[in-house]
């Protein structure tokens, strides 16, 4: 019973709705220095539920069966009363951020490119043949709406803080994509979506991944320079050590919670431990 909670929660998409969440509070924390709006947390929440599940409704049987491909295949019908309800309460909250239409179209948009290559239709099926189209999509969106977002729904000016955040965000999480697209290449070379990793060789692939993570931290340890403590800086750094310490293991063991909950979770985990310890 309690496997079958834990499916629920990470593969419904609830538990990677709760990271967005969760990221968004930590850049108004870190850059603005008070809380997220609430609207913007209804929803983004709600909108990672949507598009998280209709992806995967879209999603078909995998060559190589994992937990929650079989989960995914049974449950088709929970995936689309999900995409619903979750499409739904976005409207509603993007009702409420009117003033900010253009923001959110742009951040909509990239990520219906995402998932719009599984869609039968001739003209999204052309978009399997964009060489890169699919990790940087995915991590763009991440953070577009958890990084820039939450700063221009605020009306707060951009300075370099803001830039080198994002940047220390998009790198991290694009490392993370690496790692899922690794797994994920036969299939995607199976459906003829053509990615970065799915051209590299493996030493290519170990090149792009931890080139991104060195920019990342670059990126991060240059926040000292607009005052951000020591502390932030070694709690912001976490997240890329774990990353590149699960790498090689990553590359052999295709757990699902391994993936969607440790590598997905690594994504909020600097934030959490702000969280946690109020800092």
């Amino acid at each position: 019973m309690f496997r079958k909670i834990v499916d629920f929660f990470i593969f419904s998409s609830l538990y990677i709705a709760l990271c967005a969440v969760l990221m968004i509070w930590q850049t108004s924390h870190l850059l603005l220095g008070a809380p997220p709006s609430g609207r913007l947390v209804g929803f983004v929440f709600f909108s990672t539920i949507c598009s998280y599940n209709f992806h995967w409704y879209l999603t078909p049987a995998s060559i190589s069966p994992s937990r929650r491909v079989v989960w995914t295949q049974r449950h088709k019908i929970l995936h689309f009363i999900l995409y619903l309800a979750g499409g739904i309460g976005a409207t509603i909250y993007f009702f409420s951020l009117l003033p900010h239409l253009l923001a959110l179209c742009f951040g909509a948009f990239f990520t219906f490119l995402y998932s719009a290559p599984k869609l039968p239709q001739p003209v999204f099926r052309r978009l399997r043949r964009i060489a890169v189209g699919k990790t940087l999509f995915l991590t763009f969106v991440w953070m577009y709406v958890t990084s820039l977002l939450p700063v221009i729904v605020a009306g707060a000016s951009w300075n370099g803080a803001t830039v080198l955040f994002a940047i220390s965000r998009f790198c991290l999480i694009y490392a993370i994509c690496i790692i899922f697209d690794y797994r994920d290449r036969e299939d995607d070379k199976a459906e003829g979506i053509r990615s970065l990793i799915t051209l590299l060789n493996e030493r290519g692939i170990d090149g792009l991944f931890f080139g991104s993570l060195v920019l990342f931290a670059g990126s991060t340890i240059g926040l000292y320079g607009y005052h951000f403590p020591l502390f932030y800086i070694l709690v912001l750094l976490i997240p890329g050590i774990i990353v590149g310490a699960v790498y090689q293991r990553a590359k052999r063991d295709f757990s699902d919670y391994l993936y969607y909950f440790v590598l997905d979770g690594l994504m909020m985990f600097s934030g959490l431990l702000m969280l946690i310890f109020r800092i």
